[in-house]
This record gives C-alpha cells, sequence and structure tokens, in this order.
C-alpha cells in the first residue's frame, strides 16, 4: 500500500571514512533487521520517535539518524545538526508499506468491497512512489545548496551490511520454518531480477547517468 522508492543512507554528525568509524555510532533506525543488521557492524542502535531525533542529534544523545530520503530529511531538518549525507541506503532499498486485513474479515466483505480495498491499495502504492521519486530529486538539490555534504558510503561498509544481512538471514532461516519458505523463494526471485536488470535497467542507467542532459 505504498513504497517511498530508493532511500539515502544516513544523516552523520562526523563524517565516517570507514568501517571502524561507525563502530560504537548511536543510531536511530527503524526496522528489525535493519538494526540487527548494523548491530552486527558494531553501531548502536537507538529506537526514538521521529518527533525526538532532531533534539538528540543536537544534545549528541545521537550519533545519526536513519529515517527515509531528502524530502522526507528536508523537512524534518535534521542536516542542520547532522550535515554529513550517505548514500545509497543499502539497508532499505526499497522500503515496502503494507496493508494486514484479517482474512476471515477480507472474505466476508461482498466482491464489490474486496475490489474497492485491493483497488484503494494499489493506488496509494503508485501514488506514493510517484510522489517521492518526483520530489526527492529537488530536496536534495536543495540540501546540498544548504551546506550538506553527499558521501558515497565506502564500499567495505556496505560489503559488510551484505555480508551480515545474509548471515542474519540464514540464522533466521535455520530457527524460523516460515521465514525460510519465504526467504528462499524471494531469494530465487530476486537473483533472477538481478540478472535482468543489469541488462535491462542497470546499463541503460549507467548510461543517462553519464550524459551531460
Amino acid at each position: 500500500m505504498g513504497n517511498n522508492g530508493g532511500e539515502m543512507g544516513r544523516l552523520f554528525r562526523k563524517e565516517n571514512k570507514s568501517l571502524d568509524d561507525v563502530k560504537g555510532v548511536k543510531l536511530r533506525v527503524s526496522g528489525l533487521v535493519s538494526g540487527k543488521v548494523y548491530e552486527r557492524l558494531g553501531v548502536v542502535p537507538q529506537s526514538i520517535p521521529g518527533g525526538e531525533i532532531y533534539q538528540a542529534l543536537e544534545k549528541g544523545t545521537l550519533d545519526a539518524v536513519e529515517f527515509s530520503g531528502p524530502a522526507d530529511d528536508q523537512k524534518l531538518g535534521f542536516f542542520k545538526v547532522a550535515p554529513h549525507y550517505y548514500y545509497p541506503g543499502w539497508h532499505d532499498g526499497s522500503p515496502q508499506l503494507d496493508l494486514f486485513v484479517g482474512i476471515k474479515a477480507f472474505e466476508a466483505l461482498p466482491a464489490e468491497y474486496k475490489a474497492m480495498v485491493e483497488a484503494a491499495a494499489s493506488h496509494a502504492h503508485v501514488l506514493m512512489q510517484a510522489r517521492y521519486d518526483a520530489r526527492n530529486p529537488t530536496a536534495l538539490k536543495q540540501l546540498v545548496a544548504q551546506g550538506t555534504k553527499l558521501h558515497r558510503f565506502p564500499k567495505e561498509v556496505i560489503e559488510a551490511g551484505f555480508r551480515e544481512a545474509q548471515a542474519l538471514y540464514g540464522e533466521l532461516s535455520a530457527k524460523n520454518p516460515n521465514w525460510k519458505k519465504v526467504w528462499d523463494d524471494y531469494a530465487k526471485f530476486r537473483a533472477d531480477q538481478n540478472l535482468w536488470f543489469s541488462f535491462a535497467e542497470a546499463s541503460q542507467d549507467g548510461f543517462m547517468q553519464a550524459q551531460k542532459l
């Protein structure tokens, strides 16, 4: 029922140049898996409500924040106290929002009402992602103009994150049959999509991004 597309990575109070630099960092991060993976990298995950993040960054009780992308981060003003903006958002490449409906309640609905729920969820999904894709480029340019410093995550940080994520998924699969069922199916589909996109979208994107538009 929504997706905000590709995210940025983190807003840090201080620059991070290596994997060692993220160890001990107090990071506001949401999501069970994201928090667990960062914890395995030596980060100290913090669960703080959105309305309290700015003050925590300002006071230094937080070192960094993970939230969303430029459009949201700009509105919330995090860049004013955490000016180092890292990309890509390897922890959360395309966050999916979901609508959960009890199956018995859904099945009890008339066919036309079921169609309304499905159509509303689909519309919300498309509209949300379209809005983020349209608003993020302008917001990113404005953030840079306001003094935000863009940094690409060091390769070793992204590689370590991927490695620890795969290890975590393996551990969860060994303990949870339901997780394993979903993960095995998803992992196969992801591999096929990664192969296809390497020929289709990635090669075209690489060409277009090298052009002067």
